[in-house]
């Protein structure tokens, strides 16, 4: 071995030993030469890194800072039912009394069709800002993930922001049909079955599933017939002497009802409606049927929790003024308030119930 072999062992003998003992004091081992190329691209690294973490910091930065100036602009409030029903005007009132809070308005925009996936669907679509948020009703919780009806529809890509209201459906019939009592209604659908006229929502609904059960209880056969959209359908079919009765919220009725053209019979209930003390809960003819509408309110599924909970508290605040509450029992329909840690929970037990009843029907 010549004399340069044996200074180059040395040289890299020395810088091995200078590396462990770096490491040994867990410092990093820093190369002694790098080309200038080298430099240049761990120069861009760095700036690069510095640049994402800016721009994280200035998101979340505008994030808070848009929530805390939350809102900004209008907000668009989707009913997925066409107006004239009980859904909208309950829509309506609250949003009324909710945007007086608020720097700017809400405006209500009925997009009905598809059993309520069309509207929403809208709305899981819009930007997560909170200016756009909806309303669910039974078909937007119940019927339409029951089968998977709507491509796209689903309430995963929902954030729930409160429940409002909670009222039992009732059978109403018109003044034309004759009938004056519940029991004069299944002994006429006992003598002449499948002859009586009664409307509903489609199959799958909360009322379609009602007049089977009952007609399971009660040994009788209706001529049904289905009616999509809102309740203001099976209104115009009443007065029209299309069908001679119909199941739906009494609120629902309400305007038919106070004109004297139609006439609650019945309300699928166990305990007795004060808005209504002439109509009896079906409860006092032995027979257990409990199905009803409500309405909840909800914002696309990443909306942030502090917009959710600005918008949940502007409604709970509209929920509670004494105008709200002397409207809506005035109306027949029942206030009733869940916030949003408590909605969830809700839905999942409403589903399970009713999903067990409807698979005993084979539907």
């Amino acid at each position: 071995m010549n004399a340069l072999d044996v200074n180059r062992r040395h040289h890299l003998f020395t810088q091995f030993r200078v590396a462990a003992s770096q490491s040994a004091m867990n410092a990093p081992v820093v190369p002694t030469f790098i080309t200038k190329d080298q430099f240049k691209t761990m120069k861009t690294r760095t700036i690069s890194r510095a640049g994402l973490g800016l721009a994280a910091a200035l998101l979340v930065s505008s994030i808070s800072s848009f929530a805390a100036d939350f809102p900004t602009r209008d907000i668009r409030f989707i009913v997925p039912w066409p107006a004239g029903g009980g859904a909208d005007a309950i829509s309506r009132k609250i949003n009324n009394i909710a945007e007086q809070q608020l720097s700017k308005s809400i405006f209500v925009e009925n997009i009905g069709g598809a059993m309520t996936a069309t509207g929403l669907t809208q709305m899981t679509r819009a930007r997560p800002d909170g200016h756009t948020v909806g309303i669910l009703t039974y078909d937007s919780v119940i019927t339409l993930p029951r089968g998977d009806m709507v491509p796209g529809y689903s309430l995963d890509n929902m954030k729930f922001i409160a429940r409002i209201t909670k009222e039992a459906d009732a059978i109403v019939v018109s003044k034309s049909s004759g009938y004056t009592t519940f029991e004069e209604l299944i002994e006429a659908a006992k003598e002449n079955p499948g002859t009586v006229r009664i409307g509903v929502a489609p199959e799958g609904s909360g009322p379609y599933l009602a007049i089977r059960r009952l007609e399971e209880a009660t040994g009788v056969t209706f001529n049904v017939i289905s009616y999509p959209g809102s309740s203001s359908a099976e209104t115009e079919a009443l007065l029209s002497g299309e069908i001679a009765a119909a199941i739906s919220s009494l609120g629902d009725f309400s305007g038919i009802l106070e004109s004297g053209d139609a006439l609650g019979l019945i309300e699928l209930a166990s305990e007795q409606n004060p808005s209504y003390p002439e109509v009896a809960p079906i409860s006092e003819h032995g027979i257990d049927l409990q199905t009803g509408s409500f309405i909840v309110i909800a914002a696309p599924k990443d909306t942030p929790d502090d917009i959710v909970t600005t918008l949940e508290s502007t409604y709970k605040t509209a929920f509670d003024t004494p105008e709200f509450q002397e409207w809506i029992t005035s109306v027949g329909v029942t206030p009733s308030w869940l916030g949003a840690s408590d909605v969830q929970g809700w839905v999942d037990d409403l589903q399970s119930t009713t999903y067990k009843v409807m698979d005993e029907l084979g539907l």
